[in-house]
């Protein structure tokens, strides 16, 4: 490290864990990293985040001239008239509010209406339907709640003191922020919340600066984990990135909001002032994992039976519910194994329908990104799984698009590291830190495959669900 180097810092406040980068703030190199784990569950203190920032960012911040927080999306952290904590948070992926939302869309008029005012339909993830369950079942620390932040921005105000401050890409996956209009519909959140009207963080610009540490380390607006990621990637018109961790997400960036109404696309803002458009499955990486239980196997056993079976798996057609599915035209379901012939029933073909069964739920994101005029150029693949031999070799089939697969990196910092650096440059565009280099996966020369492929799938889940293919 020179003298003339300039420090930043990225934060990543997972559901799991917070993982910090320190970068040069003009290349974007890392030259140091800390982790500290969070508690396993669905509702946390948000200490806990404070307890393993603090854990992870000891002795690594030294020279840092600016720092970002990317955080998971959804979250609910209420906070009383003295900026207490009154409940422990609930999480993205705590579900007790799946009733509550149902309502919710149902109250404002259905699916449309919703996507009308906010962009997207909310489902038990989203902090509004929260809101609502609070409201019901727990009315009197409700009565306490003088504000309501997300993660990111709980962490954001801890760093920077002062007014707590939120962005639009963050903001825009509470179910009660209009990213087109780029305000909040606080009559949505009277409405989820029984009458009441917290005050919620005042919205930042991309560039803008949260404030200061007491040291005197910049800290910028933050964004949601989801934003970060894609600003670390550099996404550009036709990127769409497959993100295959716990849970699956497929999104890219346009520069109009999108607004579906099936529910299947949610219409968030990104970390730049465009758009991210973003379709989730519950179920990704955790599919590879439970299959190579089932098997017997770990999944470099799994990675080998899955390359031993032919495209397609023998007819074998797995619809991988297994957490259970929660859209506005699907309802919580259970995963099947479709098509099962005497001559079919082998490991090999087991596995192979698990990874492409996986994928194809990916790939229906795809096809509904393409319904909002987002055409799909080129899908780079992320998470854990995109380190998986077999699901390198299918994606490009079952996709049918160029695949290229980024070296593993912690995106959501590098994406809140980089927010940082164009914080403090004060430029009107993020500094153009060298992208990571990719490996472009083999693709087939003929698209039969993998048309065949996605149709079983399609017309499994029509058998099953009765969702149409249009858009399913």
């Amino acid at each position: 490290m020179t003298g003339k180097q300039t420090l930043v810092a990225g934060v990543d406040s997972s559901t799991q864990s917070t993982k910090i980068v320190v970068c040069d703030a003009d290349t974007g190199a890392v030259v140091r990293t800390g982790r500290a784990a969070h508690p396993d569950a669905t509702e946390v203190d948000p200490r806990e985040w404070w307890r393993a920032f603090t854990e992870a960012s000891d002795g690594l911040l030294d020279g840092v001239r600016a720092i970002g927080v990317g955080g998971q999306q959804h979250g609910m952290v209420t906070l009383d008239d003295d900026g207490e904590v009154v409940r422990p948070a609930l999480l993205w992926n705590d579900t007790r509010s799946g009733k509550a939302a149902g309502d919710l869309v149902r109250e404002l008029g259905g699916p449309a209406a919703w996507t009308e005012a906010v962009g997207s339909v909310p489902v038990a993830s989203f902090t509004v339907t929260k809101l609502r369950w609070f409201a019901e079942n727990e009315p009197a620390l409700a009565d306490r709640v003088a504000r309501v932040v997300l993660p990111h921005d709980w962490l954001t105000w801890r760093l920077a003191g002062g007014e707590p401050v939120t962005d639009r890409g963050d903001a825009s996956g509470t179910g009660y922020y209009s990213p087109g209009e780029g305000a909040y519909r606080r009559d949505i959140l009277a409405r989820a919340f029984g009458g009441r009207t917290p005050e919620l963080p005042r919205v930042l610009g991309p560039a803008e600066a949260a404030g200061e540490t007491p040291e005197g380390v910049l800290v910028s607006a933050g964004t949601g984990d989801n934003m970060a990621a894609a600003l670390a990637l550099g996404l550009g018109e036709g990127d769409v990135v497959v993100s295959l961790g716990t849970s699956g997400t497929v999104f890219g960036v346009t520069e109009a909001a999108p607004a579906d109404a099936t529910g299947l696309v949610a219409g968030f803002a990104d970390a730049t002032g465009r758009f991210l458009p973003l379709a989730c499955t519950l179920n990704a990486a955790r599919v590879l994992t439970a299959t190579a239980t089932m098997l017997g196997t770990d999944l470099a056993g799994l990675d080998q039976l899955a390359l031993t079976a032919s495209p397609g798996a023998g007819g074998l057609t797995l619809l991988p519910y297994l957490d259970g599915e929660r859209t506005p035209n699907l309802p919580e379901s259970a995963g099947s194994l479709h098509g099962l012939r005497r001559g079919n029933m082998t490991p090999d073909n087991l596995a192979r329908a698990a990874v492409e069964g996986m994928l194809c739920g990916l790939s229906a994101g795809l096809d509904a990104m393409e319904a909002q005029g987002l055409t799909v150029r080129r899908v780079l693949l992320i998470g854990g799984a995109a380190q998986s031999e077999a699901v390198r070799a299918i994606a490009p089939i079952v996709f049918g698009v160029p695949v290229e697969v980024p070296e593993p990196a912690e995106h959501v910092a590098l994406g809140a590291a980089r927010q940082a650096a164009w914080a403090l440059a004060g430029a009107a565009e993020p500094p153009a830190w060298e992208m990571e280099a990719q490996v472009r996966l083999e693709r087939p020369e003929s698209g039969a495959a993998g048309e065949e492929i996605r149709g079983r799938h399609l017309e499994a889940r029509q058998a099953l669900h009765g969702v149409p293919l249009e858009g399913a």
